[in-house]
């Protein structure tokens, strides 16, 4: 990204230079197609999402070290620098000190570089500071004045952070002495605006899944007709169990080689920034917290989709004449979608029974009541998710609710109900696509809605049966 972003103009000022006007036209063409600043931006990103996620250090990851794999690629210490200053700019003083203190490790040990070494300090400095280690952010400046007497941003500075060091005694005390090395600097990652990032975190390197011997003994697999479907009678669909409560199937052999083949081919020149529905105002928008390429594809522009769309009403037994069209997905390295519902939620009825664990998902969202009204087809009733790839490493779905781990199996599917039967959202279902730390995922899903279902799912009697 970085390469044919930054210091892509500096080999394009050289070939400028050049007469060959029919070289000179033909980069210019493809220039369009090289990533831009908000992509090298995005990849940088995504290299902290992961580190964070799957509990990373810096060194690892710029020494091509990933769980399980090794890369020849590496990161120069201008790649790291540029990795702190992404950060720094987003006001992300935490990853800006890893990225800082990774280029300053690589350069004293004798790497070269283009950038200067108080630069670094200048940027590692100071978001030390902003991390609250005014003692540290004395003892960085210190050195870069050493460095560079000339610097009057470091000299302002300096000054300034030793005026708080002798106006507050508690921080005199842990001023480091000379001994101490600059470099190794650790902090805790701030919260953020996610409640259950720890948990969900943990559940997409593989800790904490909920499954006990109890739970484990209420799952069987199962040959699935569909109650008798003619499609399915002399072919029923293999059924596992994957959760008990709320009830979470895995089908198998759902989708062949050559159909995943064909869905990815009608989907690849359409895929887009994926978006989510804005839950106020119902637009389509694009997010933080959804990181992926996305298309939509119709029942009627290829017998395969209409197949694939046939088979998930016989074995679903719901109709998908009012679901959404088929979306397909590709999540690459760093792709996440954090924690969401995929049902839009009602204002909290202070009535409804809630458990103190989840009053806070409840009471923490804006009314969503509007978000499908121009779908005119109700509330999501259930998820279809198709697997179309599998994942070297990562690209979990989880359910940090209960604790539920699923991991992609190319060919396979999961279904699960967003709504009871009372068409009340079962709060559970909050659930993640984990980020992509080795390849790529691909998937596919049908979102059912509520209309049509009257016959084939009846309403409860209570609101959550």
């Amino acid at each position: 990204m970085k390469r044919l972003n930054t210091e892509w103009s500096e080999l394009e000022s050289l070939v400028l230079q050049d007469s060959s006007e029919g070289f000179i036209s033909n980069i210019s063409i493809h220039r369009k197609f090289f990533p831009d600043e908000e992509d090298q931006k995005g990849a940088a990103k995504a290299l902290m999402r992961l580190q964070d996620t799957y509990q990373l250090d810096s060194e690892s990851f710029s020494k091509g070290k990933l769980p399980g794999v090794r890369y020849n690629e590496f990161l120069t210490v201008d790649d790291c620098f540029d990795m702190g200053k992404t950060a720094y700019n987003e006001n992300d003083y935490y990853h800006a000190v890893l990225w800082m203190q990774q280029a300053l490790r690589q350069m004293d040990a004798g790497e070269d570089t283009k950038t200067s070494k108080s630069d670094i300090l200048d940027y590692l400095s100071y978001s030390v500071y902003q991390m609250g280690d005014v003692p540290r952010a004395v003892k960085l400046t210190r050195h870069l004045v050493s460095i560079d007497p000339s610097h009057q941003r470091a000299l302002g500075n300096l000054r300034y952070f030793e005026q708080m060091l002798s106006s507050d005694l508690d921080l005199t005390k842990k001023e480091p002495n000379e001994e101490t090395s600059i470099q190794m600097i650790t902090y805790e990652r701030p919260k953020d605006y996610l409640p259950e990032r720890d948990i969900y975190e943990a559940l997409c390197r593989g800790e904490g899944v909920k499954m006990t011997p109890q739970r484990s003994s209420r799952l069987f697999c199962r040959y699935m007709d569909g109650n008798r479907n003619p499609r399915l009678l002399l072919k029923p669909i293999k059924e596992e169990d994957e959760w008990d409560s709320p009830h979470i199937v895995r089908y198998l052999d759902i989708l062949s080689d050559e159909e995943i083949e064909k869905i990815k081919e009608l989907a690849k020149p359409r895929l887009a920034r994926a978006t989510v529905r804005d839950p106020k105002t119902g637009v389509l928008t694009t997010a933080q917290y959804r990181v992926s390429k996305s298309a939509w594809l119709e029942g009627n522009e290829d017998p395969v989709i209409a197949r694939v769309n046939q088979r998930i009403e016989d074995i679903t037994g719901l109709t998908v004449d009012t679901a959404e069209l088929l979306q397909v997905a590709n999540y690459g390295v760093g792709g996440q979608y954090e924690p969401h519902y995929d049902f839009s939620r009602r204002p909290f009825d202070s009535n409804l029974k809630v458990d103190g664990n989840r009053l806070a998902t409840f009471l923490n969202y804006k009314d969503e009541t509007e978000a499908f009204k121009s779908l005119g087809t109700g509330n999501r009733v259930a998820t279809f998710l198709n697997y179309m790839s599998d994942v070297e490493a990562g690209g979990a779905t989880v359910f940090p609710d209960f604790g539920a781990a699923i991991w992609p199996r190319k060919g396979t599917a999961v279904f699960w109900y967003n709504l009871f039967r009372s068409g009340e959202g079962d709060y559970r279902t909050r659930h993640a696509a984990c980020p992509v730390l080795v390849g790529s995922k691909w998937v596919s899903n049908k979102w059912l809605h509520e209309r049509g279902q009257e016959f084939r799912r009846p309403c409860g009697l209570t609101e959550v049966d």
